[in-house]
Order: C-alpha cells, then structure tokens, then sequence
C-alpha cells in the first residue's frame, strides 16, 4: 500500500487527540456532502421541467419539421418533397400553411395565427389527447370549413368549443395596399364553423394564438395556392431520429432546414438551458467555499501531528511524502463528501419522484403538475462528481502545500 496513502487514511479515521479536529473533519465532509446534493437535486428538478415541457409539446409538435432556410413559403413541386413523401422511414407526411389573420367574433377581434393541415394531422401528433369539449377532430365537411381553437382564444372570444354562429376569418390580399377608407375591400374574408372541439396544450404560444383548420381553407384565405410553409413528419417506430435526420437534410440540401422537437423550440428550451447553467455556477460557488472547511481541519491537523512528521522525516520520509499524506486526506475528505452527497441527492430525487414530497403549495389542480418534476440524467451525476473533485483537490492544494511546508520547516 502506498505509504503516504496508508497514513492519510489512519490520521481520516483515527480519533486524533484534539476532539475539536474530528468535529471539524465531520462538517467538512457535511460541508461538501450538502452542497453536492444540493446540485444533485436543483440539476434533476430542471431536467424535470425540462422533460415535462418536452412532453408538452410533443402533442403538437412533430418529430421532424422541414422549413426553408430563407423566406417562408416553399413551391409544392420543389425537387426532393416526392422523395422525401416516398421515404421508407416517414410514417405519415403532412403539408402546411401557416400565416396571420384577424379572427371576428361577437364584437371581439384577435390576432391569430392559422394553421392550415391536411387530414392526416391527427395520425401526425398525439393531438387527440389535448383535445377539450364533446365533437371530433374534423377539418371540414362537404363546403363547411371547421376551425379547432385554442382554449385562450376561445375565451379571448367569449366562445364556448361549441360555438353555433361561424367566426369571420380576415388576411389582407396578396400585393394589395390597405384602403383606409374602406379597409374590408382589401381583405379576404373566409369563415370557420366548430366541430365542437378546441385544444388545451398547457402553453401559451399555442393557447392563445392557433388555430388549426384544413389546409385548402389556408391556401384561399392567404392566396397560396400551390405553396406550403412547412412540411411535418412522424417517423415509423425504431427509427433512429438523428440519423433519419441527418440523411433528410442531406437529401433536400442547404435551402431547407430539418428541426427536431428541440430545435423547433429553441428559445424556449435553451433560456432553461441558460437558467439550469447558472444554478450550477452559483452552487458550485458554494461548494468552493464548503471546500475550504477543509483547510481549516487539515492546519489543526498538521499543528496537532507534528510530532509524526519529525519521526517520520528522521524514519527517512522526505518533505514531499509528508506534505502528501496530509494533502491525500484532503481528497479523501473531498471523495468521502462527494460520494455521500451524490448518494444523497439521489434518495432525495427518489422519494421526490415517488410521494411528491415538494409541492406547488396546497391548490390541487392549480396547476399542471402537484409537485416539482425530477429527472435524474447520469451525464449531471458524473459532471457533478467531476466538478465536486476538481474544486475540492483545487481547493486544498496550495493551502496544505504552504501550511505544511511552513510547519515542516518550524
């Protein structure tokens, strides 16, 4: 056994002769132990939110997008879209037109935006779960167009999802200047019906702002015939994504973009990103200070073993050896802090997940979830074990360094 490795361990788990020295070793290695749960914990909560606004979106969102690079509109009969409908990965291909329009209501007008699809939409998404009210998923009906709103813009209406009078869609006409003085002449005008059904995805950019109808309602309203803003795909099961995505985008070339669930929310994922980043700079700040508890009990200890250091150096030892044996025990009260709180914050995620110990006040139903979600990634657990010995070997080394060589020479 490595001889300053053997004595480091004798003077971590020996009683020393100043109790005060065992007391301050202890809350050191509670010191480190508490700040490494504390990342453990704060990291899994926000990989929590992180998966459930995932599973959010995954009712309305595609697996794969497919939007032009630059401007908005694509032709129908551009090159690569009949490869890409005949692909024996795509499970189910859909076309859409997406734009602005002013929605007219019973004296109420909103801004909103228009989405139409085609009829397989619902195969797309798991859009039948976020479905509220007593109809169908239904786009149309012999001449009837029908509209699908979002629960925020039903309100935003006063509409009920059963609405019987249709709401009077308008978009300005394609090349035309608004004419003030008789603004309605220089608007298309179309109307929406309700299959007695709205949709709730819990988040307010589709909530308040979309409505879903067939795409050919779209394509009139907008004037876009023969153009589409997007092409939407679900994937056909044990597919591998990246790789499926990779070989689109190589496919269709530099003028289209392939997003996936992620890229298609970027802003919103990555400011998660963003705060999730800083909640571990300031605990790993924390941390650093935990860590120099450390110090503390290795100069008592130092001061307390002097004594052992001049045998040791009249044994043979050389000053490296010695100033090792007390840095050694630094680190193993480093791994000792690290291991306990990582095995910590790893209960307390369980029992998070399991009884919800951590709630969102005393309002059940208030909102989306009762408790706060937890997520235990391995890539946080490792980083965080790296991060925990990185700052606390840091943290000791050129303080015991100095301490001991001072004392070496006394």
């Amino acid at each position: 056994m490595n001889f300053p490795f053997y004595i480091a361990k004798r003077y971590l788990l020996s009683k020393k002769s100043h109790n005060a020295i065992n007391i301050i070793s202890g809350v050191s290695v509670c010191g480190v132990s508490i700040a490494t749960a504390a990342l453990v914990c704060i990291l899994s909560v926000f990989n929590g939110f992180q998966d459930m606004v995932a599973g959010l979106f995954t009712s309305f969102d595609p697996q794969l997008k497919v939007v032009p690079t630059e401007g908005k509109w694509i032709p129908a009969d551009v090159e690569g879209l009949e490869k890409l409908k005949k692909n024996p990965d795509v499970e189910v291909y859909t076309e859409t037109v997406e734009e602005q329009a002013l929605l007219v209501m019973n004296n109420r007008q909103v801004m909103a935006t228009v989405k139409g699809v085609e009829d397989n939409f619902e195969e797309l998404t798991s859009f039948d779960n976020i479905l509220i009210g007593d109809g169908v998923f239904e786009l149309h009906a012999d001449v009837i167009d029908y509209g699908i709103l979002g629960a925020n813009l039903l309100m935003q209406l006063g509409l009920p999802t059963d609405f019987s009078e249709p709401i009077q869609v308008f978009a300005p006409r394609k090349g035309e200047r608004i004419d003030l003085s008789n603004p309605r002449e220089s608007l298309n005008e179309e109307e929406l019906y309700s299959p007695k059904v709205g949709f709730m995805v819990k988040q307010n950019k589709y909530d308040s702002q979309y409505v879903i109808t067939n795409i050919g309602f779209a394509r009139r309203l907008f004037e876009r015939q023969g153009y589409l803003s997007a092409v939407e795909l679900k994937l056909k099961e044990g597919v591998d994504l990246g790789q499926t995505k990779e070989r689109i985008q190589k496919m269709l070339g530099e003028k289209f973009q392939v997003l996936d669930r992620y890229e298609q929310q970027e802003d919103t994922f990555k400011i998660m990103q963003i705060e999730k980043l800083i909640s571990f700079l300031f605990l790993t700040f924390i941390l650093a200070i935990a860590c120099f508890n450390i110090i503390g009990s290795l100069s008592m200890l130092i001061i307390d073993k002097k004594q052992d250091a001049i045998t040791l150096r009249n044994l043979g030892a050389s000053e490296k050896q010695i100033q090792n044996i007390f840095m050694i025990e630094g680190r193993m009260i480093c791994l000792m802090g690290a291991a306990i709180g990582i095995a910590l914050g790893l209960i307390l995620c369980l029992l998070q997940q399991k009884f919800g110990l951590v709630r969102f006040g005393n309002s059940e139903g208030s909102y989306i979830i009762d408790a706060y979600p937890v997520s235990v990634h391995a890539v946080d657990i490792a980083l965080i074990f790296l991060t925990v010995i990185t700052v606390g070997f840091l943290s000791v080394w050129y303080p015991v360094k100095r301490i001991s060589r001072k004392y070496m020479k006394d």
